[in-house]
């Protein structure tokens, strides 16, 4: 199947922040049979992120603030040469401006599939202005566009009051197609110790309770961008990559639950997937839009 220019033997991706950080874990993720991997979100300059804690688990799933720990793109390129899988990678980036930006995408397309702009991280407040304002994102996204050769992907925040207008900017700035959902706005307080639990106090939701809202989120973009989009938040089940499939997304990208089940879940998850294409007689590009088509 191809989304966006990116040839995958299925929608299943893991997404950025995860695992996609060494040759090794690439080998590990092609093995388990994902269609692609995301990079970890990387910067001109390598960042150490945030101190501990910046993972916590809450009764609705995690919250992390980890504060976009990279290697840097020096180091990272050297990385990629490493690496020996034939499955797709895309590089996650981060700058502060439009400059940044296309300097990171100049340098990284030679390397890699594709690229996905980190517009929409919560608990990093550059990117979150970033990818909250329609102009910023449609100068961001042009650039890295003109500075690339590789298709560039637009990671959209759902902390904004109509997604569809981000989207729309990400279109026309050149996006090849966008990402929904990054993670929600959210934090935990310790009420014994009487302090946020995050170093950060703030960070991101992500597991199965955003599932509903990155839905949404993706049926809202179907019925107003004309790129992929490609489905993010609380994937846990092949059901819920067909809920994502239903609603317009071209693929799905994972993440929270391979740390709640392991690696391997992307095999399972597929199988499965496979068994209902099946009893479908439809392919992955079948179920595309099923459900989003009846309501335009």
């Amino acid at each position: 199947m191809d989304v966006a220019g990116i040839r995958m033997d299925n929608p299943l991706m893991v997404c950025s922040g995860v695992l996609g950080i060494s040759a090794g874990l690439f080998s590990r993720i092609e093995a388990a049979h994902a269609g692609a991997v995301v990079t970890k979100s990387i910067s001109l300059v390598p960042n150490e992120g945030y101190d501990n804690p910046t993972v916590t688990g809450v009764a609705s799933g995690v919250i992390n603030a980890m504060g976009l720990p990279n290697p840097g793109v020096d180091a990272f390129i050297e990385e990629l040469g490493r690496s020996e899988v034939t499955m797709p990678i895309v590089v996650s980036i981060y700058g502060n401006d439009e400059n940044e930006f296309a300097e990171l995408a100049q340098r990284l397309s030679p390397h890699c599939s594709a690229l996905e702009l980190n517009l929409s991280c919560p608990h990093a407040g550059g990117l979150l202005a970033i990818g909250q304002d329609p102009d910023l994102v449609e100068r961001v996204v042009r650039a890295a566009k003109e500075a690339s050769n590789v298709p560039v992907l637009a990671k959209l925040t759902p902390n904004v009051a109509d997604i569809t207008k981000i989207g729309l900017a990400a279109q026309e700035g050149g996006a090849d197609a966008v990402c929904a959902i990054n993670t929600v706005k959210a934090m935990a307080i310790d009420i014994y110790q009487e302090h946020p639990i995050l170093s950060n106090i703030g960070g991101g939701l992500s597991g199965p309770a955003i599932k509903p809202i990155g839905v949404r989120a993706v049926w809202d973009l179907a019925g107003a961008v004309d790129i992929p989009i490609i489905g993010i938040g609380g994937i846990a089940s092949w059901e819920d990559v067909v809920e994502y499939l239903y609603s317009g997304a071209s693929a799905v990208q994972m993440g929270t639950a391979l740390g709640m089940y392991d690696i391997d879940h992307i095999t399972r998850i597929k199988d499965e997937l496979d068994l209902f294409c099946s009893s479908k007689e439809l392919d992955y590009e079948g179920l595309c839009g099923i459900v989003r088509k009846r309501y335009p």
